[in-house]
């Protein structure tokens, strides 16, 4: 529909759609927008250092990883002044064949020990013609996170990117669905290139999506062979066994990040890896715990209905997360954001988690614009548009959540809502 010229007929045809399903058409979809391709740069050489981004390693430990087309040093120069480099850390480098695809040499350095809330400046491979900087993470609350899910390489990714690296934040999480790849290598690396501006200042923290599975029957049976190699995340420092789900702490927080495309029941590794963290968490030193998957577990839109990876992955795992008292749980794969009161078994319950769909980064799917219809009670705020989230805790009490609709390459600050913790309410107590 979005093809044609005449609005009255799309008009007419969308609510004719919505009266067979049940749905409704809540939000005037924005035009679609181009894919886009991130070339290397002409004047890089065989060895030049790109696809540079950082991740939290434990609390005062940073992950360093970068691509070069060739054999390189894995090293990595830092200090806290441009170019005067005190500490010099050697990693390991690896790669990996997919079908006639070979990716360049992978890097991984982690470095540290780090001071919180600094700025330190690096360089990668001793190439003195590229000079980065990231500032780590406060060691105490506050701290700023942003939160966007189903990225994508398209024009509205790029809004959205500009708009997140206006924000003061700290750092961001991605709920799935990075690169969307979906088996075509060289947009792993256009991907790369893309984000390297905001993921070599700022640490991301990501889960994996379906778009990361990549798995061809018969002839390719290896599934997240990409997202494992290039995305490479803290597993081991929490007890998983797998990079595709593990948790962190960081100022006040613990952030678990949930694999929604890996076994998760009851017997398998992840819901024990989950069972066993759940229950570590000193809520006196991280007051506020949230977790992230990529299929939502609540979702009144009309997309990614009876999907066993979030219904069964629902069944078997929410009643670890409301005995433990998380706080919030961001999802993404619905492409529109959506916020639920708190939430237990389909009732409102003020002692259960939230739930934040927010799979709307920038895909080149488009927009899931049609909800069901009645709207239940549980869903607070529902929206098909483009955008991304802003996650302030304040305190071990307080935290301010926005939502900013990206229409028209104009940030607007569409939802938000202030948040109690769980671990600070009487009528929660573990």
């Amino acid at each position: 529909m979005a093809v044609m010229k005449g609005q009255a007929l799309v008009f007419v045809l969308a609510m004719a759609f919505a009266g067979f399903t049940g749905c409704v058409v809540s939000y005037d979809r924005p035009p679609a927008r181009k894919n886009i391709s991130i070339l290397q740069p002409k004047e890089f050489s065989s060895t030049s250092p790109q696809q540079v981004h950082i991740s939290v390693v434990g609390p005062d430990k940073m992950r360093i990883s970068w691509i070069t087309q060739s054999s390189a040093p894995t090293v990595v120069d830092y200090g806290t002044s441009p170019k005067a480099y005190t500490n010099t850390v050697t990693g390991t480098s690896s790669s990996y064949r997919y079908l006639l695809y070979e990716s360049g040499q992978i890097h991984d350095t982690v470095i540290g020990p780090l001071n919180p809330n600094t700025a330190y400046y690096y360089r990668c491979s001793s190439d003195s013609t590229r000079e980065f900087s990231f500032k780590t993470p406060p060691a105490q609350l506050p701290i700023k996170f942003a939160v966007i899910g189903d990225l994508g390489q398209t024009e509205w990714t790029s809004s959205t990117l500009r708009h997140i690296g206006q924000l003061n934040y700290d750092m961001l999480l991605v709920p799935g669905d990075l690169a969307y790849a979906d088996m075509v290598q060289q947009l792993w690396d256009s991907f790369g290139r893309l984000v390297e501006p905001l993921a070599s200042q700022r640490p991301w923290m990501v889960t994996q999506g379906n778009h990361e599975i990549e798995k061809i029957p018969v002839i390719h049976k290896a599934p997240f062979m990409a997202y494992n190699a290039r995305w490479r995340m803290p597993f081991e420092e929490s007890g998983s066994t797998s990079n595709l789900y593990y948790s962190f702490n960081v100022a006040g927080v613990h952030v678990i990040m949930l694999g929604s495309y890996t076994d998760f029941d009851p017997i398998s590794d992840q819901f024990k890896w989950l069972q066993a963290d759940l229950g570590k968490i000193d809520r006196g030193k991280t007051p506020w715990t949230i977790a992230i998957v990529h299929a939502p577990w609540y979702n009144t839109n009309c997309a990614h209905q009876g999907e066993p990876e979030s219904d069964l992955m629902k069944k078997y795992m929410e009643k670890l997360l409301y005995k433990a008292r998380v706080d919030i749980v961001f999802a993404g794969h619905v492409h529109a954001y959506e916020r639920f009161t708190r939430v237990y078994d389909e009732k409102a319950d003020n002692c259960a988690p939230t739930y934040i769909t927010i799979g709307d980064g920038g895909n080149r799917e488009g927009l899931a614009n049609k909800y069901m219809d009645p709207k239940p009670e549980t869903s607070v705020f529902r929206e098909a548009s483009f955008g991304y989230g802003e996650l302030e805790v304040v305190n071990a009490t307080d935290a301010v959540w926005t939502w900013h609709r990206n229409d028209d390459d104009v940030s607007v600050a569409s939802d938000t809502v202030w948040f109690r913790s769980l671990s600070s309410d009487p009528a929660c107590k573990l």
